[in-house]
């Protein structure tokens, strides 16, 4: 076997992280936490008032990314972060309908390297993960569903308010409807197989990876009523002030500078309400806070697991959102209106308004491909080998866990599996950052989801929403809330966008 000089440079690198770590520490364990439908500037750490002591301990302790980035929906965003290919690749380009094709997932690679693997939550696909590469999973294999119950009217409560019926899974167990305990809601029950699971793998000896996939915040906007009182009256000042605010916390923070600026605003004009609309607008951002309060309470679980087992020095713990905010309101024809926000029978989504304010500073949301629907909050924690409190420029996606994954697992990326030749990994490895080292990516990132359209590469990104729209430029790394088109002045840089997006969309459409 010949070796590259680049081969010989990343060994010597990842054995001088391992050293720089502790003498001869073990391969981490690997938590990897995604949530459903939350915003950029949702979390205290990056600029919000709620209350997320946990997600703020981690990135006080660890890295803060900037410029990280998902898909803008749902399911090709998973698909990506479980495969390392973008989704038009793995069969998820379009709709969750097919099995995963031309790809292995995390668990499988994992598991040729020794680890355990775990999966508690949501998949967003019709394969159940347990035969995917996970030794365990509980979850929906689903999209959104009740968070207090999923399934049949249980005795003494309301009917549940549903969109259609959603299949469950546990372990190899198929079971549709899931109609669960009296005291479930979803995030718990998330946390409480996952907390089992650490419990499990710690007494293997061998080293974990388990994926906590919650389905929160996305609607519909249920909470536990004292969550939900934590946050009554905090809204009741409107979208415009809490943006602004928001904006200001990220400055403090060190997020954004004084020369950052605001996009424009979209929402509704809050003294134009009516004192009903403006209670109703409150209420829904009080649950929506609370949903990620409760989340936040279940990442200090897990944290505190993690300590009793002894695991957390060495477990690298990522936190990610799978898109921004949204902006589709879902109305059900069986909904009790009559119900107050946040029960189990009224299904109520946050609504643009307020989406506009959780993806503070971006425009726009999910479903788009403007920064306020790809970009999402990326926490890393890794007691053991991040020592300091670091906030990171690096550009990275959600392609590039497999391969960060990958090289410090000291897993092999297989060429083939089960008989079948798979693609190679498409993202790149961003261990540097876990030492603050610089990361310069060398490839461009792509985006395509429903009418929205987008490269970045370096400094600039070229984007459009509408395949009959005009692309807009701008200079990404000086403008990232896309306020000022380019093209006009850089046409030259616009074409060659243009043609690396035309040839990537041509090679993953054949």
């Amino acid at each position: 076997m010949k070796w590259k000089i680049s081969h010989i440079v990343h060994i010597i690198f990842i054995a001088l992280l391992i050293s720089s770590c502790k003498e001869g520490a073990p391969r981490p364990n690997i938590v990897l936490i995604l949530v459903d439908d939350m915003g950029w500037s949702d979390l205290g750490c990056y600029g919000s008032e709620i209350a997320t002591p946990n997600i703020d301990g981690l990135a006080t302790n660890g890295i803060r990314f900037f410029n990280s980035y998902n898909t803008s929906k749902c399911f090709p965003s998973r698909a990506a972060l479980l495969t390392g290919l973008y989704a038009q690749e793995c069969g998820f380009g379009i709709d969750f309908k097919n099995p995963i094709v031309n790809a292995v997932t995390l668990g499988q690679v994992l598991q040729t390297a020794g680890y355990k693997t775990y999966w508690s939550g949501k998949h967003h696909g019709l394969q159940n993960p347990y035969y995917l590469g996970f030794d365990r999973y509980y979850g929906l294999r689903g999209g959104a569903s009740n968070h207090f119950n999923p399934g049949d009217q249980r005795k003494n409560e309301p009917k549940p308010a549903q969109k259609r019926t959603r299949t469950w899974c546990i372990d190899s167990l198929v079971i549709s409807p899931y109609t669960p305990p009296k005291d479930f809601y979803s995030t718990d029950y998330f946390t409480n197989y996952a907390l089992g699971y650490i419990e499990e793998a710690a007494s293997t000896g061998n080293p974990f990876f388990l994926y906590l996939s919650y389905t929160a915040p996305h609607d519909p906007l249920m909470a536990w009523p004292e969550d939900i009182k934590k946050y009554q009256g905090v809204y009741d000042s409107g979208y415009q002030v809490i943006r602004k605010r928001r904006f200001q916390r990220q400055k403090e923070l060190g997020l954004i500078d004084s020369n950052f600026r605001l996009s424009e605003f979209s929402a509704r004009d809050w003294e134009k309400l009516s004192v009903t609309e403006q209670k109703d607008e409150a209420k829904k951002m009080e649950v929506y806070a609370a949903m990620i309060d409760r989340m936040d309470q279940n990442v200090g679980r897990l944290i505190e697991k993690l300590q009793i087992e002894g695991q957390l020095e060495n477990t690298l713990i990522l936190f990610m959102s799978d898109n921004g905010a949204s902006d589709i309101v879902v109305t059900l024809e069986n909904d009790n209106d009559s119900s107050e926000i946040g029960s189990i029978d009224r299904w109520v989504s946050l609504g643009a308004s307020w989406a506009n304010v959780s993806n503070t500073p971006f425009r726009y949301f999910k479903n788009y491909s403007y920064e306020g629907g790809i970009r999402t909050p990326l926490v890393a924690h890794w007691p053991l080998c991040i020592q300091n409190s670091i906030n990171t420029d690096a550009v990275v996606h959600f392609i590039d866990i497999m391969p960060t994954l990958v090289e410090l697992s000291g897993a092999t990326y297989p060429e083939e599996w089960d008989g079948e030749r798979i693609i190679p990994m498409r993202g790149e490895s961003f261990v540097r950052t876990f030492q603050n080292l610089p990361q310069k990516r060398r490839n461009p990132l792509f985006f395509e989801w429903e009418d929205g359209q987008a490269v970045r590469f370096e400094d600039w990104k070229l984007v459009r929403e509408g395949k009959e729209s005009d692309w807009e430029l701008f200079r990404i790394n000086l403008d990232p809330t896309e306020t000022t088109n380019v093209s006009s002045e850089f046409p030259g840089v616009k074409e060659q966008l243009l043609n690396e997006f035309m040839a990537w969309r041509k090679s993953v459409n054949k």
